[in-house]
């Protein structure tokens, strides 16, 4: 889920019930010998209040841009009525960035993964508003999807843009960026696909860093010595980034592509 760049994060409000970075169960399911494990969700469902235009692009485009969560391969091109490379978003907050985006790269398709109610209503109000369609969405958890959904080598490139960075150093473990799941994201890559991260919490951009820095089937491209790439052009500053530029707050992007 995306935060709103150099807001607080959210508080904890449910107990530590699923593990996004264990890649040693699949989700859902507890490992061999163990009956209900403790695992680690890296996000919170946050209330929030879908609004009447929200509840209208539901009801205007939902059929034909959420598709359900299904425990089996995605037909991607049955399911975007065309074959096209497939990007995958995880956590689009409210969907500002990733209807700019869609916008700009009409030939790439669009598969944004977001749990949150009024984030899935904006983002499909932005599409009715602006006629877009080379996005669909999954109302659910990227973690499942990536495990379920989408097999080895269907990836042309992944974003995770300003995900929840858990600030204190006790929730650092909740952060979605975390050896096993890159891990997991990089097996779904195919060779020479990318995965694009960007944050505004200088610590998680350390830890991205290092972390994909780290997997050796990833190649880091940027040309700056401190190893952070240029902002791609068709990433957007949003307007809570540019709140945070004006207070003085970096943001950070990276860009690893994967090896043949």
């Amino acid at each position: 889920m995306q935060h709103e760049p150099n807001a607080p994060a959210a508080p904890v409000s449910a107990p530590v019930v699923t593990n996004a970075a264990d890649a040693s169960a699949r989700p859902g399911h507890a490992p061999e010998g163990v009956a209900h494990p403790k695992t680690i969700r890296s996000y919170v469902r946050r209330a929030g209040r879908t609004t009447t235009g929200q509840a209208k692009a539901f009801a205007d485009f939902g059929d034909q841009f959420v598709l359900a969560y299904a425990e089996q391969p995605l037909d991607a091109p049955a399911a975007f009525g065309r074959s096209a490379p497939l990007i995958l978003e995880i956590g689009f907050g409210m969907g500002e960035a990733t209807a700019h985006i869609a916008h700009v790269r009409p030939d790439d398709n669009f598969l944004c993964c977001e749990v949150h109610e009024p984030g899935v209503g904006a983002l499909l109000k932005r599409i009715g508003e602006q006629d877009i369609g080379n996005i669909r969405i999954l109302q659910h958890d990227a973690v499942e999807v990536l495990e379920n959904m989408l097999p080895p080598a269907s990836l042309d490139g992944v974003h995770i843009f300003f995900p929840d960075p858990w600030h204190k150093k006790k929730h650092n473990k909740r952060r979605l960026v975390q050896p096993p799941f890159i891990a997991r994201i990089v097996e779904r890559l195919k060779p020479g696909a990318y995965i694009h991260c960007a944050t505004d919490w200088q610590p998680y951009a350390e830890q991205m860093l290092e972390v994909l820095g780290a997997n050796p089937q990833l190649a880091n491209t940027a040309t700056s010595a401190d190893g952070y790439a240029e902002q791609p052009a068709y990433r957007p500053l949003t307007k809570f980034e540019n709140r945070g530029l004006r207070l003085g707050h970096g943001v950070w992007d990276l860009v690893f592509t994967r090896s043949a």
